[in-house]
């Protein structure tokens, strides 16, 4: 299939990319690089040994989105685009909500207009929100999140149900992954978050770089095996394999909107991600116990059954194969991805 990757040069997006192109698959990027660099894009084709087409474009732009898929042939979209940092979106929700639905409509809009059935949508474990069971399933209905950003996400699979329900062609799988982590292999591409991490794995390659002091751990009483939050932490590897399976899956799913959780099954709290960080560095790491954090669950994690069942897909990588491709990633990259 000839792929539109829209948020192809992000984090996850671009290893997604690769997974990709090792399939088989044609692909197409859009990325308007407001969090990922240009540079991302000649390490994906050095890696694939492919060109990767790039269209910079604003997506919430629905004439621009328009002519991109007039001048390109496209079977499918894989989904990426949108703002994603849970602190910044209760900050600014009319900045999240503005930017995360306008680029899915105006996706939608165009693939209806030029017969594109096919869509992979990257969704988020926080759309089950703080009163689901653990472990989450797909089939849990009270949908809810309690940040503007997972409301995005609520939203948006409202939106394509919806849709698709109007549209008897259309099929959609909705990927809701739990906490994904890790880096390629080759250490050419992996998590650059711009300024502060929000994110556990990307702060503590950074603190074992040297460029931030020491970590906080938020919280040490929770009631958990050693008090710290545990989260199902996945290697962006297999979370990229998700995606090319939930794509080749798509016209044999068994209702038009399929949700997946894309997670391993295992809850691996702080202490104990630090301490596999710690292995993969050779030594200890800095770090203090501050008070809670605001909104975090003490635990959850994801029943992947559906996924295995259905798609055939399984995460396979270990907590200590995640920390040492970041530790690779961030001692070759320590600053990031260049800005040219």
């Amino acid at each position: 299939m000839r792929v539109l990757v829209s948020g192809g040069a992000g984090y996850i997006g671009s290893h997604t990319v690769l997974s990709l192109v090792a399939a088989g698959h044609d692909v197409v990027v859009v990325d308007d690089y407001s969090n990922s660099k240009p540079t991302v894009v000649g390490r994906l084709e050095a890696l694939s040994g492919v060109h990767v087409p790039v269209h910079a474009i604003d997506l919430t732009d629905a004439g621009k989105t328009e002519r991109l898929f007039a001048q390109e042939r496209i079977d499918a979209v894989v989904h990426f685009a949108g703002y994603k940092a849970v602190g910044e979106s209760v900050a600014k929700p009319l900045d999240y909500y503005r930017n995360n639905l306008d680029s899915t409509l105006s996706l939608l809009e165009a693939m209806r207009r030029h017969d594109v059935h096919r869509l992979v949508f990257s969704s988020s474990a926080t759309v089950y929100g703080e009163h689901a069971p653990v472990p989450y399933t797909e089939d849990y209905e009270h949908l809810s999140s309690s940040s503007p950003y997972g409301q995005t996400k609520v939203m948006i699979e409202r939106i394509m149900t919806d849709v698709a329900a109007a549209d008897p062609r259309l099929r959609v799988a909705l990927l809701r992954y739990f906490n994904p982590v890790g880096a390629h292999p080759s250490g050419q591409i992996g998590e650059d978050p711009q300024g502060i991490p929000n994110n556990l794995m990307p702060f503590i390659a950074q603190v074992a770089v040297g460029r931030r002091d020491k970590l906080t751990v938020f919280g040490d009483d929770y009631p958990t095996a050693d008090g710290t939050c545990e989260r199902d932490y996945l290697h962006v590897e297999d979370l990229a394999a998700g995606h090319v399976a939930a794509l080749e899956h798509l016209d044999d799913m068994v209702a038009p909107v399929r949700a997946f959780n894309l997670g391993t099954g295992t809850g691996t709290s702080v202490l104990a991600m630090i301490q596999a960080f710690e292995r993969a560095v050779g030594r200890e790491l800095p770090y203090e116990v501050g008070p809670r954090r605001a909104g975090d669950l003490p635990a959850f994690w994801a029943d992947p059954t559906r996924a295995q069942t259905e798609l055939g897909w399984q995460a396979v990588k270990t907590i200590d194969d995640m920390c040492a491709d970041t530790w690779r990633w961030q001692q070759a990259n320590p600053q990031g991805f260049p800005d040219a």
